[in-house]
């Protein structure tokens, strides 16, 4: 174990000397694909409970295919899948962005969290009290006014508990990055158990981070908690 860590504690943590690896690779697929999911899923969200079907229906169709199919399929889509189409390869800027194993692997992460995450901020937007709606149109309040200073931040912290489970799931899904030849944690684990045969103590490390990141997310998201969903506590 201690000459397993001596050799690759840093390829494991942040570093192989060239690139970076191991855990600060993992951390920036996840980061890169939270934030690029959230952005996108807060007016695809609006649109999922639209009343007009024409709004509503594709971003349906979306969530639906996303969160129907596994993301290693996705993933392996986004990097083999579409290159292989000739009119991708004959675009320059396509072509350059599907080269890119990064790219597509930061693509197909964030196309499947942003599925999970825009059901989520539909769901938190339905279940909002419709007095607080009727009060806030009392005020003057209409059309993106409303949703900018109303229903989205009032969804968005009813959303906590459970967009803190979608980022979870979506650190433990990063394992599938290995696939496209990114050096995240699992994959400098697997590197180290082919290198050493020490199968228990490589993959047993990679276990103990993702455990440590994922105990750090679960104590940030209770201080977000305790801080925007405090009203929602019994009043003394």
């Amino acid at each position: 174990m201690i000459e397993l860590l001596q050799e690759y504690w840093r390829p494991f943590l942040y570093s192989d000397g060239q690139h970076i690896t191991g855990l600060a690779m993992t951390m920036w697929l996840l980061s890169a694909a939270l934030v690029i999911g959230f952005l996108v899923s807060i007016p695809l969200s609006i649109a999922r409970v639209s009343r007009k079907r024409l709004v509503r229906w594709p971003v349906q169709f979306y969530t639906y295919l996303f969160r129907g199919t596994p993301l290693y399929i996705q993933l392996l889509i986004c990097y083999t899948g579409i290159y292989s189409i000739a009119a991708v390869r004959e675009q320059p800027l396509l072509d350059a962005f599907f080269r890119d194993a990064m790219n597509c692997t930061i693509l197909a992460f964030a196309l499947n969290t942003c599925a999970y995450t825009t059901e989520i901020f539909a769901g938190a937007i339905r279940s909002m009290a419709h007095g607080e709606v009727e009060a806030a149109k009392a005020y003057g309040l209409s059309g993106w006014k409303l949703y900018a200073y109303v229903i989205m931040p009032s969804a968005l912290r009813r959303s906590l508990p459970y967009y803190s489970n979608e980022v979870i799931l979506m650190l433990h899904s990063t394992t599938v990055a290995f696939t496209a030849t990114i050096p995240d944690i699992l994959k400098v684990a697997r590197d180290a158990n082919s290198a050493t045969f020490m199968t228990f103590q490589s993959f047993g490390i990679a276990a103990l981070i993702y455990l440590s990141v994922t105990f750090a997310l679960v104590g940030l998201f209770r201080l977000a908690e305790r801080r925007w969903l405090a009203f929602l506590g019994p009043s003394h």
